[in-house]
């Protein structure tokens, strides 16, 4: 088990997951069935082995059925020091309000975690924890076109290239990121993407870190994927 980690890690939970509904109709994607479990009760349990100790889930779809899945599960029993909280959105707001929504919520003025509830990384957190502050988690992919990619120069993002067409392998975001408020709460603006408002001004100052990691990583997203990953971890 990881050190033990003292900042929270806001948790990205609040999409409509469309991609994913033709084969998950019933319920949000971070509560897709794998193996009678949620995908999220998987996540939870990875975070917690790396050392999480706060969670603050930012949600909005379906938001009662996540908090029910919360409330209703034995991490605090098992984990008698883990704190467990959410913050609803009132309308979406992007990947990035949703985190200035939590912040002016609970009046966090520090640094933080920030990971997707539908996203699977074998480890990272005790690494990302390690790096300068800001700085984000990238793995090797052989196929960069569905994602984008991050290009590194001696540890710091030089640029992020969109999606493309073109099909090589290469290093993409990862969607687990070591951040602190200033840069949120800078924004008047109360909807706005982490990926276009806040990582391009850290990179046009040469100030996002990078730290790759070699491990798995499955985005469920998409049928296909939701389909490796129920597979693989059979």
């Amino acid at each position: 088990m990881g050190a033990k980690i003292d900042i929270p890690m806001f948790v990205l939970a609040g999409g409509f997951g469309t991609r994913l509904r033709s084969v998950v109709p019933d319920v949000p994607k971070p509560l897709a069935p794998v193996h009678n479990k949620p995908f999220l009760f998987y996540l939870i349990n990875n975070w917690i082995d790396q050392g999480v100790r706060e969670f603050i889930f930012l949600l909005h779809y379906e938001a009662d059925k996540i908090i029910k899945f919360l409330e209703n599960s034995e991490f605090k029993k098992l984990n008698p020091d883990l704190k467990i909280s959410y913050v609803v959105e009132p309308v979406p707001l992007g990947t990035g309000g949703a985190v200035k929504f939590a912040l002016e919520q609970y009046s966090i003025d520090g640094p933080f975690l920030v990971a997707n509830a539908d996203t699977w990384l074998g480890k990272g957190v005790q690494s990302l924890i390690a790096s300068p502050l800001p700085s984000i988690v990238t793995v090797a992919v052989s196929n960069v076109s569905r994602y984008g990619e991050v290009y590194i120069n001696d540890g710091i993002v030089e640029s992020f290239a969109e999606k493309c067409q073109t099909y090589k392998k290469g290093q993409v975001n990862a969607g687990m990121y070591l951040l602190s408020a200033g840069p949120f709460l800078e924004l008047t603006e109360t909807t706005f993407s982490i990926e276009t408002a806040i990582l391009p001004k850290l990179v046009a100052a040469k100030k996002l870190g990078a730290t790759p990691l070699d491990c798995n990583f499955i985005d469920i997203g998409i049928p296909e994927d939701y389909q490796n990953f129920c597979n693989w971890l059979k």
